[in-house]
This record gives C-alpha cells, structure tokens and sequence, in this order.
C-alpha cells in the first residue's frame, strides 16, 4: 500500500470508524444515487484522483466522471465531478473526498497566485518541507499543480548543511569535507548561509548550492555578485509573495518558500447529493 492511499485508508477509518450511524440507519446498502462536486468559489483544481480513490475505497460501484483536471482553473458554480452509486457509500464518502480536494485545490490555488506574482524570468519558485505531517507528498504534489516546484522531499533525497550542522561541525568546511567522503558524487551539496562571511566559506568548501538564509536585498545583491556563478543560489526565509519580484531581479536561481504550503487555505467546494 502506498503513501496516498495509507492515507486515504486512516482518514476514512478516522470518519466512518464502524459505520456511519446516521445514514447506515436511514438508508439500503442499494439505494441508488448520484452527486456533483461544486466549486463554491474561483479556485484551481487539484486532488481529482484522490477523490476517485477515496469512493474506489469505500465502494467499487461508485463511478466518478469528470470534464475537468488538475491543474484547470474553474470559476464559482462550475461542478467539478460527477458521481454515481449507492446512495449510502456516496454519503460515507463526501467528507474525506472533499477534505482531501478543498486542501489541495486550496494549495494549488495559492501557489498559483504565487507564480502569478514572480512573473517570467529564470528563478524558480520551490516549496520546503513546512507540511502536514503525512501529506507532503500530497502538498508538494499540489505546489507542482499550482505551477512552482519542489524543493527535496525528505533527509533522505537532499544534502542540505543547515546551522546547526555547521555548529555541530564546528564549521562550513569540516562539514563539507565530511559528505563528500560519505555521498554519492551525484549528490549535490547545499549550503545555508547566514552571512557574507558564510557565503565565501560555502564557496572556499566547494558547495554546489548556497542558500542565503533571510538575508536582505542589499546582501543578497553581494552574495550574487560574489558567487558569480560558481553555484547555485537559493533565497530563503521571510520570503511574501510581494517580495518575490524583487528577489528575482536580484540574479537568484531559487527562491523557497514555506508559505505555499503552510499559508494556504482549504478552498470552498461542496457535494450535492441526490436520491433517483
């Protein structure tokens, strides 16, 4: 069993537990019914599969269809899906599959507008590891479907020497030094920074990505200047979506941001269900 549906599974065992009081007491295990999912405001869609697994899980007559996909953008009104079955098991289902499609309609959403406000040019918007603990492959998902990208995954996907490393280490270079006896040539190594100072250690050790870490424009301009190319530069901390022209048009290649995903909100959609 996968990630995405470990998660599907603790979520309907975290609703229905053992049964559904309400409707298991009003209504036939084969009373047949339809629904649509509607979006209640403009937002951009995301989680469509999700919540065909979500039905799938409950009950494998229900069918879902839809004109839409991830990634679309769909005005107030629009019905999003439609689904037919059981009465019963569209009821049992309605409040996961729409937990599941407000939260990520609601990153993909945000992060669009995100995007919307860098604008062209050659820095990429990427996400961290700020996320629901058990949803980020969710949530890192839906910031792809809003448009930005994603940073690494987990520990396990990414070097990234943070400060307390570097205190640990008792320096940038040391710390350096240590991974590259350790990981794979193919692993590239980031380095967070504080400080010029900092950055011209992260150059001397060789990383190949330095982030400056809330640093003003003024020091980022610098830092730029000074890494010239020899690595990547990332931008992090206290990062707004207003903030994100002026990042950009200082010669950054990254610029993260934790509020795409622990900023946004659930948008608004409901499902309108309906005996034949």
């Amino acid at each position: 069993m996968n990630t995405v549906d470990r998660l599907i599974e603790l979520a309907l065992d975290e609703d229905l537990g053992s049964g559904d009081l309400t409707t298991d007491a009003l209504l036939g295990d084969d009373k047949p019914g339809w629904a649509e999912i509607v979006a209640k405001e403009d937002l951009v869609l995301c989680g469509l599969d999700i919540v065909r697994r979500v039905f799938t899980r409950i009950d494998d007559r229900v069918a879902c269809r839809s004109d839409c996909r991830d990634g679309d953008h769909v005005d107030a009104g629009r019905t999003v899906m439609r689904l037919k079955g059981p009465l019963k098991s569209l009821l049992h289902g309605e409040r996961t599959a729409l937990n599941f499609l407000q939260r990520l309609s609601g990153i993909a959403t945000h992060v669009r507008t995100w995007v919307e406000a860098l604008g062209t040019g050659t820095a990429r918007l990427v996400d961290t590891r700020k996320t629901t603990p058990g949803w980020r492959v969710l949530e890192k998902y839906a910031v792809r479907v809003g448009g930005a990208a994603n940073h690494r995954m987990g520990l396990y996907d990414g070097v990234l020497i943070k400060d307390n490393h570097i205190a640990a280490c008792g320096g940038i270079a040391p710390a350096v030094t240590a991974l590259r006896h350790r990981i794979s040539h193919l692993v590239k190594i980031e380095v967070e920074t504080a400080d010029l100072d900092q950055v011209e250690e992260a150059l001397d050790a060789g990383a190949d990505v330095i982030m400056l870490d809330n640093m003003d424009l003024a020091q980022i301009r610098q830092a730029v200047q000074r890494i010239a190319g020899r690595a990547l530069v990332e931008v992090s901390g206290r990062v707004r979506r207003d903030s994100l022209r002026p990042l950009a048009d200082t010669g950054v290649d990254l610029i993260s941001a934790g509020a795409l995903t622990h900023q946004a909100r659930a948008v608004d959609l409901s499902m309108r269900v309906s005996g034949q």
